[in-house]
């Protein structure tokens, strides 16, 4: 049974989390951070996607398009 909302209580994810929670691959979420189609933001080492900002993602709701 595939997850209706992302995981509550979690404020950000890695991108191996997000391609997790969405069935996406890795090498597919960095693209669409890429393609700045998913916002993303570095800390040291790390990219972080915040769980509003994949919600708006997924729910096909990117300001860039409109």
């Amino acid at each position: 049974m595939m997850q209706e909302n992302v995981t509550p209580n979690k404020r950000a994810y890695s991108i191996k989390e997000v391609a997790q929670e969405t069935s996406l691959s890795p090498s597919f979420v960095r693209l669409e951070i890429k393609r700045k189609k998913l916002k993303a933001r570095k800390f040291g080492t790390r990219t972080l996607v915040t769980a509003e900002n994949l919600s708006i993602y997924l729910n096909g709701e990117n300001e860039d398009e409109k």
